[in-house]
């Protein structure tokens, strides 16, 4: 991906070509962060409410200062950084901000203060990569810890990062991951879901996942929209009988999966979701 013209670093625009961390930073050394993913158009952050009370509570869990009036800050930076980088040639952009602590040793006094990036970029537009669906691993080496520190948007990602090049490696769209109870958890860049017999399923947070912020969403709307969706485990046998699986985030909303391990999967109910309930935000 190409860099954005210019990055915001704790309110300051800089080239985004300029380092701006030393190699003291305890996100850089540690992973002691978190980032959020954004899907921004001219009027706004896509699900800002979802986004924003995702980050603050987990600043809160990594006992990091949020500033009175810190989400209302960011998110006008956020559209600001996105002008001026013209990040809206395409109609939307595709925004990562992270928010890290700063410099402190490992041992001595916390420093609360959180620092942050914003990046912004056009949002390439995809081709129809619907018309097979995403064909899906499973990874099979690490696990995925079932606490709730396993539900943030965390800059420590090594399990994903290895997920992810597995799949690269075996050909594969994406990758599901494993929790340390033998049961499925997400994708490496997306929450998961399936349908059957008209039913929506999804793990629960209590399973280790990742609280998407799509995921969210999905799971206050679809029974408003008349659907039944269900937070139980999933275990590989329970997908491999699935009518229907598909992947959330919130860039690309509802993601269908043509395959996993060898079983084909239909489109039916997870097209119309995406058109009624994600593709209308």
């Amino acid at each position: 991906m190409a860099l954005s013209s210019s990055s915001n670093y704790n309110g300051i625009l800089y080239p985004s070509d300029r380092p701006l961390l030393t190699a003291d930073n305890r996100g850089f050394r540690y992973g002691d962060g978190l980032f959020e993913t954004l899907f921004v158009g001219p009027g706004g952050i896509r699900l800002s409410s979802y986004h924003f009370d995702r980050l603050v509570s987990g600043m809160r869990l990594l006992d990091l200062d949020v500033p009175p009036g810190f989400a209302e800050k960011i998110a006008g930076e956020v559209l600001t950084l996105c002008e001026a980088n013209g990040s809206f040639a395409s109609g939307a952009a595709r925004v990562r901000l992270a928010v890290f602590r700063g410099e402190s040793s490992f041992t001595g006094p916390v420093d609360r203060q959180p620092n942050y990036i914003i990046q912004s970029w056009p949002l390439a537009i995809a081709g129809d990569a619907d018309e097979t669906g995403l064909v899906l691993g499973l990874f099979p080496d690490g696990r995925k810890a079932c606490d709730v520190l396993a539900n943030l948007k965390s800059s420590n990602y090594l399990l994903y990062i290895l997920a992810a090049q597995y799949a690269r490696k075996q050909g594969l769209d994406e990758c599901l991951v494993l929790n340390s109870r033998e049961r499925l958890a997400d994708a490496t860049i997306a929450s998961l879901f399936y349908v059957r017999d008209s039913v929506f399923y999804t793990p629960p947070l209590s399973e280790g996942v990742v609280d998407g912020v799509m995921r969210r969403y999905l799971l206050e709307a679809l029974p408003g929209a008349g659907y039944t969706v269900v937070e139980q485990p999933v275990t590989v046998p329970d997908l491999m009988d699935a009518d229907e699986v598909f992947l959330t985030n919130a860039i690309r909303g509802v993601i269908w999966v043509g395959a996993f391990q060898g079983r084909r999967f239909g489109r039916r109910l997870s097209a119309v979701v995406d058109e009624q309930l994600v593709k209308t935000l």
